[in-house]
């Protein structure tokens, strides 16, 4: 019994030795407590224990990753709890040491997040990192989680056009200006053709003056497109049947005119003059560049498109002055100077949205996408792929969007203008058609049935009395002129 006794204490105290040394060991381990460390440049996060743990490299950019309080958020950190959730992992994150996304340096070595992974300083790389053929052949992608383009970065004034001279012809295209003009002619045309025919306007063609003359009836459209009243008053059916057509018309065509022109005058997205990358080529008053090292920078100089060896070849003439080191730098740039900044048009667009002195111009180039970096085949790539899947058809990466990406600027914003076409005046043009028919039709009624009734007096048939009184109605200038100088003559 004491020999099994003296066993047993042995044996408990050799275990309580041997968990102290090993907890001794834990703490003396440099690497332990860097995994356990936090604050800035450091996010340790874990499900549970027992579960394998990843060292992931982020770089510090709004709205991916950002310190709040000594910790880490955004929409990358929230990717990766999602990720550590449903694939079951623990991590440890850090901030990329010389800041950069991941490029090939001059001695020919990897800068940047995709250095940390080749030299094992990090097991895969969760950032805002385009997914390109060069890091690809040294690293690993998973599917992409975001989806973006290169696009321009402009302020709003440095950008803003200028008003033109004729600026107030702006809310309409020159087509609707030219069916206007048309319009208006073809109305007054029928005013005064209608007047002439119809018996009603006046009784005696060869002793009466006829008011509505070609310039009285312009006189009488130009008025009521400024919704004045003027003489000639219409008295016939017919003519006040064209006459209540046009004044529809034209108060119709003075709303849409004034509406908008006054979504013209408060238009924040008024044409811009800087539309493409050619149109940025082309200016002098902006300098551009983009961020030194990026993938923005390498896809304009392995481009073959001309103008994107241009904006390389500018670039790359003034590399200290025009390129950038961080997104921050740039975007304060924009802000401050005349300068345009080339990149990632996702990341434009928030910038738009938190500074809404900033727009994006609306060409994008080079559809690409941001991927989570791993080593060279590293059992973890597929299962981060499928994951990232997962979370997209779920919803879960338009969640995430749309939480990180929320604008400010929702007060400022405006619907893209753009001038009147004539086919959102269709309806009204057809109207006026209809209208100016009509009163034609009831001038002839009218004056076929004066003709009817005077072929009765004087043994005619109705359609010589038809005839002649069209003729007078139409000749009447010529033959009051031609009476009025055989008087003259009598006199003399």
């Amino acid at each position: 019994m004491d020999k099994g006794l003296h066993f047993t204490f042995h044996v408990i105290t050799t275990m309580l030795l041997l968990r102290g040394s090993s907890q001794a060991g834990e703490k003396n381990d440099p690497k332990m407590w860097a995994a356990s460390k936090s604050g800035f440049g450091m996010d340790s996060r874990g499900p549970g224990e027992g579960l394998p743990t990843l060292t992931v490299t982020t770089i510090l950019e709004d709205p991916y990753v950002m310190v709040r309080s000594a910790e880490l958020e955004g929409y990358c950190i929230d990717l990766l709890k999602a990720l550590a959730a449903m694939l079951h992992f623990s991590y440890k994150v850090k901030v990329v040491g010389d800041g950069q996304y991941g490029a090939v340096s001059s001695t020919g070595n990897w800068t940047g997040m995709i250095g940390e992974i080749l030299r094992q300083e990090a097991d895969i790389a969760v950032a805002p990192l385009t997914v390109t053929s060069a890091r690809e052949e040294v690293v690993s992608f998973t599917t992409p989680f975001l989806q973006t383009g290169i696009g321009i970065l402009l302020r709003k004034d440095t950008v803003a056009q200028e008003m033109s001279f004729f600026h107030f012809l702006a809310p309409f295209s020159k087509e609707t200006w030219t069916g206007l003009l048309f319009a208006y002619v073809l109305t007054c045309f029928c005013l005064f053709l209608v007047a002439r025919l119809s018996p009603c306007e006046w009784n005696e063609p060869k002793n009466e003056e006829n008011h509505f003359t070609f310039l009285n009836s312009l006189w009488f459209g130009a008025g009521a497109l400024a919704l004045q009243g003027v003489t000639p008053r219409p008295k016939a059916l017919s003519v006040r049947v064209i006459a209540a057509v046009w004044w529809l018309f034209t108060i119709a065509l003075l709303a849409a005119y004034i509406a908008n022109f006054t979504a013209l005058l408060s238009s924040g997205s008024e044409q811009l003059p800087i539309q493409t990358f050619e149109d940025l080529v082309k200016q002098r008053k902006l300098e551009f560049g983009t961020l030194d090292g990026s993938s923005t920078f390498y896809y304009f100089k392995n481009s073959k498109n001309p103008i994107h060896q241009m904006i390389y070849e500018y670039m790359d003439k003034r590399r200290d002055h025009v390129l950038v080191k961080t997104y921050q730098e740039a975007v304060q740039r924009v802000l401050e100077s005349n300068y345009a900044f080339i990149g990632e048009s996702i990341s434009q667009d928030l910038a738009a949205a938190r500074h809404c002195d900033l727009i994006r111009a609306p060409e994008v180039i080079g559809a690409r996408g941001f991927g989570i970096a791993t080593t060279q085949a590293s059992l973890w790539t597929k299962k981060l792929s499928v994951a990232v899947l997962k979370l997209r058809e779920s919803g879960d990466l338009d969640y995430l969007r749309n939480k990180w990406w929320e604008t400010s600027c929702l007060h400022k914003s405006r619907e893209r203008w753009s001038p009147l076409q004539p086919q959102a005046l269709g309806g009204l043009f057809l109207t006026l058609a209809i209208g100016l028919a009509l009163g034609v039709i009831a001038a002839v009624v009218e004056l076929s049935n004066k003709s009817r009734h005077a072929a009765g007096h004087v043994k005619k048939s109705c359609c010589s009395v038809f005839t002649e009184e069209m003729c007078t109605r139409l000749r009447i200038k010529e033959n009051t002129r031609q009476s009025q100088e055989t008087s003259g003559r009598a006199n003399a």
